[in-house]
């Protein structure tokens, strides 16, 4: 009787595996942040502390991009595999715009904050709202980058390329909506 031959697994299995360890380790960072919160909030008399603005409308339509690029992400996705690719480029490059967009309106929003004196000094309030919001920006100005990369190698490479960069990017995008969501929940749930 002989041995089933040994089968390795393939580098985008590998990777997908890096990749899910990477996100598990964020994912850490961002509910550490989360649970800070809401320590903050359970220990204060008063949430939010009279006299705060409420939070900019700017977080629904922020939502809403988000979304959108999480979608016009897994489109780019689904299509790397296909013949000939089709939307590939077409959803890599909406999901860059809606991204910015992203990042445009998150800080639009801290403008209209800064504007009526709502700035990270003003109280725990304020400083808990701009750290998650402003950790989560950061991870997705971190996100442009590859999205970007493998966008113009998308562009240049055509039908060559292996597009494994697609499925890490895919992955990363798609987490830092859920991030999100949770973020936005818990802002809308906390009053914050």
């Amino acid at each position: 009787m002989s041995a089933a031959p040994a089968t390795t697994p393939s580098r985008l299995a590998i990777g997908k595996i890096g990749m899910g360890w990477f996100l598990a380790s964020l994912g850490m960072i961002f509910a550490a942040s989360v649970v800070g919160l809401l320590w903050v909030r359970a220990a204060a008399e008063v949430w939010p502390p009279p006299g705060a603005p409420s939070l900019p409308r700017g977080l629904w339509l922020s939502t809403v991009l988000i979304v959108l690029s999480t979608l016009t992400m897994e489109w780019a996705r689904r299509s790397r595999s296909r013949p000939g690719r089709p939307g590939l480029l077409g959803g890599l490059v909406s999901t860059l715009v809606l991204g910015i967009a992203f990042l445009l309106a998150q800080t639009r929003g801290w403008f209209v904050l800064a504007a009526a004196d709502f700035t990270a000094t003003a109280n725990l309030y304020a400083f808990t709202y701009y750290l998650l919001t402003a950790l989560h920006a950061v991870h997705v100005l971190g996100g442009l980058i590859p999205l970007t990369v493998v966008t113009l190698r998308a562009a240049r490479r055509g039908e060559a390329w292996p597009a494994h960069g697609v499925v890490y990017t895919a992955m990363y995008w798609h987490f830092l909506t859920v991030v999100w969501l949770v973020l936005f929940a818990v802002f809308q749930l906390t009053g914050s």
